[in-house]
């Protein structure tokens, strides 16, 4: 039996969620919310620093690989993504980066009108309650449904960061989304009372209860369904059996840069060769869905720290566990309720470049690779990424099975300004450990050591060995001219060739954003959904007259 609804959202993810809470807020539209994840229960989505614990959780996560990528050695790279309500917002950093002005007035020259800074500002002030920075009411919000936060406590290792970044030139900021982002400073952070804001906590909880929500959990969508060149509905697997749902108005796309061009491409709409080489009816030629993927690769960089007062100690102690336990559940603070990466520095490191083109992520402990167990010693890490990259991947079907993970081609470091760039940044990470205050708290450097010199070529060869993602792929639906075959979606994020559909995540982007992606997506979802509300009264006034 179908149910019918007047739109569908494919994914919970941090746009997902906004679109469902606004296309239902008027009471005129019933809308259906299908993520093929589970509800968001699990006490370590809502623990900020718990994303250690679901970073690898087979329920929780997609646990993506890419294929294997020359330009890294032949590795195969890790990509977590989001599998629950939330999506990438329950199970990500938390850390609050809108990119450059410059990035979306760069989106409007290409094509995405409408999509240039002063388009977006009034989104990005309207998601947000920002108590510390809201006294800006022109950059800042004080009534949105994300809940932002401060890091309320200074700590010693960031300082030391901080001071040698302004040693070297870089200045300190209160604020990375103020009207300059270059600068060193705290992290603000998608928390409040010292737990995770997500985006199912954010737009999902307050609408959730709405009688014309559906949301429907385990539900991992296969198709979407179309008649006569209209989107009409969605097909989905839930507890082993296919089922339908009919959508009146349009179907939505969110579910990411990885999955939302795999599931246009299961349901005809792609690059023609391709799709028939998987033995799929072509309804609409479409050659640039599932390319144009971008990511910020990171370098990271981990120290034994000269004194014990980092987060290793705390967690390598009984006592040090307790007392995190205890200043959490006593007063919501402590280093339980901020996650792992405090302090961040946004610079240049390229003689060409006239905004920051790197990001650091400063973390107080160190381990193998991201969400590993940490070292058994004090520790710390300089996690540097490129935040514009040139290089180009492509996302493709594996086979035609809906349930099988799509091929992700990285292609990192393809492009020679990425391997600039990544030499610098290293480069650049190491003068920061041998500047004052923060060389003294460097007892030796771990990764890349001692044995990795200076040259370009060693660094080069680190950054193969040992990049990875931070977790960002976006592009591969990119919106952009009528008259360009590569884009897929116009202005309006409406699919080309078809009616009634829309994609909404990442994947819509251009080019990537000079910063993390989750608030990004989140505004995404905002604008959006005005889009798709005046799209529908559109049509329905040209039918009344």
């Amino acid at each position: 039996m179908d149910d019918e609804f007047d739109f569908i959202i494919v994914g919970a993810g941090s746009s997902g969620c906004v679109l469902a809470n606004r296309l239902s807020e008027n009471g005129r539209y019933s809308v259906a919310l299908l993520e093929a994840g589970p509800r968001d229960r699990s006490f370590w989505i809502h623990l900020p620093i718990g994303y250690g614990k679901t970073m690898w959780h087979e329920k929780l996560n997609w646990r993506f690989y890419t294929e294997p990528d020359d330009n890294m050695d032949g590795r195969r790279i890790y990509w977590p993504r989001g599998r629950v309500l939330g999506g990438c917002s329950s199970i990500n950093g938390l850390i609050v980066i809108r990119g450059q002005r410059e990035d979306y007035d760069g989106w409007a020259r290409m094509g995405a009108r409408g999509w240039g800074w002063a388009d977006v500002l009034p989104y990005f002030v309207k998601l947000e309650t920002n108590p510390d920075l809201a006294d800006d009411r022109q950059l800042h919000g004080a009534h949105g449904p994300l809940h932002v936060s401060s890091i309320p406590v200074r700590h010693e290792l960031i300082e030391a960061v901080i001071g040698a970044a302004e040693a070297n030139g870089v200045k300190r900021t209160r604020d990375f989304n103020g009207p300059e982002q270059e600068g060193v400073g705290y992290f603000q952070l998608t928390t409040k009372d010292g737990w995770r804001m997500s985006a199912a906590k954010a737009y999902l909880k307050p609408a959730e209860k709405r009688d014309n929500l559906a949301i429907v959990t385990d539900a991992h969508a296969t198709e979407v369904l179309f008649t006569q060149g209209r989107a009409t509905g969605v097909a989905y697997r839930q507890g082993g059996e296919t089922r339908r749902a009919v959508a009146r108005r349009g179907v939505v796309l969110s579910a990411g840069a990885l999955q939302s061009p795999q599931l246009l491409m299961l349901s005809g709409l792609g690059p023609a060769e391709h799709l028939r080489e998987h033995g799929l009816a072509v309804r609409a030629n479409l050659p640039g869905v599932g390319q144009n993927l971008q990511d910020h690769l990171q370098f990271r960089l981990t120290y034994r720290c000269a004194k014990p007062i980092t987060t290793n100690d705390a967690l390598n102690s009984l006592f040090g566990r307790a007392r995190m336990g205890l200043q959490w559940l006593f007063t919501r603070g402590g280093p339980l309720s901020i996650g792992i990466n405090q302090g961040g520095i946004f610079t240049r490191v390229l003689p060409e470049s006239d905004t920051p083109d790197v990001q650091f992520h400063v973390g107080t402990l160190s381990a193998d690779m991201a969400g590993g167990k940490v070292h058994d010693h004090p520790g710390f890490t300089l996690s540097v990424c490129q935040l514009r990259p040139e290089s180009r991947g492509e996302v493709m079907l594996a086979s035609a099975d809906p349930l099988a993970a799509p091929r992700m081609r990285s292609n990192y470091l393809s492009a020679e300004l990425d391997r600039r760039c990544a030499v610098a940044a290293i480069r650049f990470a190491r003068k920061l450990a041998a500047t004052e205050p923060l060389r003294s708290y460097v007892a030796a450097e771990l990764q890349p050591g001692p044995e990795v010199g200076g040259s370009d070529e060693e660094l080069l060869a680190f950054a193969r060995r040992n990049g990875a993602t931070i977790f960002h792929p976006s592009g591969t639906c990119r919106m952009g001219r009528d008259d360009d075959p590569m884009t897929v979606v116009d202005n309006r994020l409406r699919v080309r060739g078809v009616d009634g559909l829309w994609v909404v995540d990442c994947s819509v982007m251009p080019t990537l954003v000079s910063g993390n992606t989750n608030v990004p997506a989140i505004m995404m979802g905002e604008k959006a959904a005005d889009m798709i509300r005046e799209d529908v009264e559109r049509g329905n006034a040209r039918r009344a007259a």
